[in-house]
């Protein structure tokens, strides 16, 4: 019994840490392929991208990494705003957050439009994207070109390909407010937000396509 129990905490421990390990820096050189496509299985549903690096070479390779290494597992929905956006991309542990928050990626130009389903990354100043991203619920043309804090548009590095309905059944109720508690969330984790918002959806695993 006492073995058992001994086995079964290493399947635990080394499933967790699988999926919110801090990897080796040389993922950091990871490209991406010209395309590919990649599954976020949900507490509601799966949907699927598809990105395309020439969109965002910069913002295809970091969401690359982000994937392999299994940043997007046991991740939060923490942003649904019906008919706007739905954000996500803190993930669990404290230590996993702040490794990818201090590796941003530089800035890119705006290539396509924010139609409904691409897929961009959030950001807040000059070469500050790092592993948050943004669904848009309907065509935002203005985030093609609206000014925020010193630069133009926010560029789409793909789009979702299918389950689109399960992105739109996403629990809304708390709309923006969650977002209010980043810096909260990045140091606490989930339980944070299972305290405070218990309705919210999560990501339960993305991988890529054929790996």
């Amino acid at each position: 019994m006492n073995r058992f129990i001994f086995l079964l905490l290493m399947c635990v421990l080394t499933t967790t840490s699988y999926s919110q390990a801090i990897h080796d820096q040389a993922l950091l050189k990871a490209h991406a392929p010209a395309a590919f496509t990649a599954s976020f299985k949900t507490t509601k549903g799966d949907f699927i991208m598809e990105i395309t690096r020439a969109l965002s070479p910069e913002g295809a390779d970091r969401l690359y990494q982000l994937i392999v290494s299994g940043f997007y597992n046991n991740n939060s929905l923490f942003r649904v705003q019906k008919g706007y956006v739905v954000q996500f991309g803190i993930g669990d542990i404290r230590e996993v957050n702040y490794f990818w928050d201090k590796k941003p990626i530089y800035d890119e130009p705006v290539q396509t439009s924010n139609l409904k389903g691409t897929v961009s990354y959030a950001r807040d100043g000059l070469n500050s994207r790092t592993s948050q991203l943004f669904i848009n619920l309907k065509d935002n043309y203005k985030l093609d070109t609206v000014n925020f804090n010193g630069l133009r548009g926010f560029p789409p590095v793909g789009k979702v390909i299918s389950g689109f309905e399960v992105i739109e059944n996403l629990y809304g109720g708390y709309g923006f407010e969650p977002a209010n508690y980043q810096d909260s969330v990045m140091i606490y984790g989930n339980s944070y937000l299972k305290k405070k918002f218990p309705e919210l959806d999560y990501i339960i695993e993305a991988s890529i396509a054929g790996e």
